[in-house]
């Protein structure tokens, strides 16, 4: 632990005991299969369609929680059903992987577990790791399941994550994130976030949320990890 510090206080970044990665925004530009499925499901549930850059600040947290707020309560679930029944056949064609990030990934989990924990349900999200090019370079897919009630918090999310690693909380793993609620479910957790800015939050959101370091672009991401 002492030289783990000191190592630290030099400045030198120590190789993590694994690195766990989110979805949305970090690994996927899922912009326009969210927004597009989000404004179905407003007007499925008889709400209020959203200009689509207003609705992104909702990518990446729980989407009942989301469909609280544009939908109100009462609608949420249904929401999120409707949202689904798009969003399972749509973001099939409309989610790209963000350029540079599937070589990452490789590079990681040729040097360390790695593994996805995202607030997408898990049985979506396989399909898109595979025919993203992510899949063969993973150790572990944690997301939460397909009951909207859940509303799984993504700090469960990334226990989950680091167990199907064989880790423990606060072993040394990195979570890289793009949003706020990333780096306090890594901070829940005992491990550190790296913060993202190709994603949907901002240097600020992601500063006051304590994720260090922050990087601009994928090539920088393997230096900042320690890998």
């Amino acid at each position: 632990m002492v030289a783990a510090a000191r190592t630290a206080r030099a400045g030198v970044v120590v190789r993590p005991a694994a690195v766990l990665f989110d979805f949305d925004g970090v690994l996927a530009d899922s912009r326009l299969a969210i927004t597009r499925s989000l404004n179905f499901a407003l007007a499925a549930v008889g709400a209020e369609e959203r200009p689509p850059a207003e609705l992104e600040r909702w990518i990446g947290p729980p989407l009942l929680h989301a469909f609280r707020a544009l939908a109100g309560p009462s609608r949420a679930e249904a929401a999120v059903a409707a949202y689904r029944e798009r969003y399972r056949v749509a973001s099939l064609a409309e989610t790209v992987a963000v350029p540079g990030m599937p070589g990452v990934v490789a590079m990681a989990g040729s040097a360390v577990p790695v593994a996805v924990a995202t607030s997408k349900p898990r049985v979506l999200v396989l399909p898109l790791l595979e025919r993203l090019g992510y899949s063969a370079s993973l150790d572990a897919v944690e997301g939460p399941s397909m009951d909207p009630s859940l509303a799984e918090d993504k700090a469960v999310t990334v226990a989950r994550a680091l167990a199907a690693l064989g880790l423990s909380p606060g072993a040394g793993a990195i979570l890289v994130g793009d949003r706020s609620h990333d780096a306090d479910a890594a901070r829940a957790n005992g491990i550190r976030c790296t913060g993202v800015l190709w994603g949907i939050g901002d240097e600020d959101e992601l500063r006051a949320a304590g994720a260090s370091p922050i990087v601009a672009t994928p090539a920088e991401l393997p230096a900042a990890l320690g890998l």
